[in-house]
């Protein structure tokens, strides 16, 4: 008798069974969260950019969504505009609204409730850091192609806050006019850098990176067509060494894109390993 089918059929069924994934039911947010059987699992946020919609819970980044719960973690997927029950545009997002879900994750089984550590992507980075900035138990903030301060939201006049949190929105960097003809042209690096010229504006809209109470991991990319990332990385961590920040953190430069930090999971999976996990479990 070939025993093999059965036992490929074992195996299939036991690694289906090895994760379980489930909805949460939070106002204005999707959060879906994955997890494994392990007791106390660190949980770890996943925030997409600008694209919209929940994208760690897409097949895209399934691999590496898997990755995190094979390596123990508990992951939740957040979307916060352009899915069902939230705002349609990236538009004065309330970061509340975004914590809210970390807090639910945080008392489903199996889930640590001790730190939380968030990773996000491009605005997901801002998002990230702001969440981090705000609540004492993020302890690890991971911002891929992150901006170092607040932008305008996506809106046809540019004149409201990306962010909000306790009702107000947050200060940002306005549009000028010497930015407008970059916009017009769609060359949305040089915009950011003719907008961050009002000097003035970008320091009441610096994300107080400072006030993290964890470790940051920044990945830029030197050829972003987006965002001037690695001067904004650079930026943050002035910020960090002035202020004698005490917790570790790292600015990673790479050849590439916007989306090359993406490509570099090797990275944060390490670490992550050596100051958010090993910390975490230590406790």
């Amino acid at each position: 008798m070939n025993l093999r089918p059965l036992f490929l059929l074992f195996l299939s069924l036991s690694s289906f069974s090895a994760f379980s994934q489930d909805t949460l039911e939070v106002p204005n947010v999707e959060a879906i969260l994955y997890t494994g059987n392990g007791k106390n699992q660190p949980l770890v946020v996943g925030l997409g950019g600008s694209e919209g919609g929940n994208a760690w819970g897409t097949d895209r980044w399934e691999k590496v969504r898997n990755e995190f719960t094979e390596k123990g973690y508990a992951f939740l997927a957040v979307g916060y505009f352009g899915c069902k029950g939230t705002p349609e545009i990236l538009d004065r997002i309330a970061v509340d609204d975004v914590y809210k879900a970390i807090a639910a994750a945080k008392k489903q089984k199996n889930v640590s409730k001790g730190g939380v550590a968030v990773v996000g992507g491009s605005r997901g980075a801002d998002l990230a850091l702001l969440l981090g900035s705000y609540y004492s138990d993020i302890n690890c903030v991971i911002g891929m192609s992150s901006s170092h301060a607040v932008f305008p939201g996506h809106t046809q006049e540019f004149n409201s806050s990306c962010w909000t949190f306790d009702g107000k929105e947050l200060s940002f960097i306005p549009v000028n006019e010497e930015s407008v003809p970059f916009l017009m042209k769609r060359d949305l690096r040089g915009a950011f850098e003719t907008m961050m010229k009002d000097s003035v504006a970008e320091q009441k809209a610096m994300i107080k990176v400072e006030k993290i109470k964890g470790a940051i991991l920044l990945l830029s990319a030197t050829s972003d067509e987006i965002i001037p990332a690695v001067k904004m990385g650079e930026k943050m961590i002035s910020r960090l060494v002035s202020s004698q920040f005490q917790y570790p953190y790292k600015h990673v430069v790479l050849e590439g894109s916007h989306e090359e930090p993406t490509k570099h999971f090797d990275k944060i999976f390490a670490f992550m390993e050596l100051n958010f996990k090993q910390r975490h479990l230590t406790k």
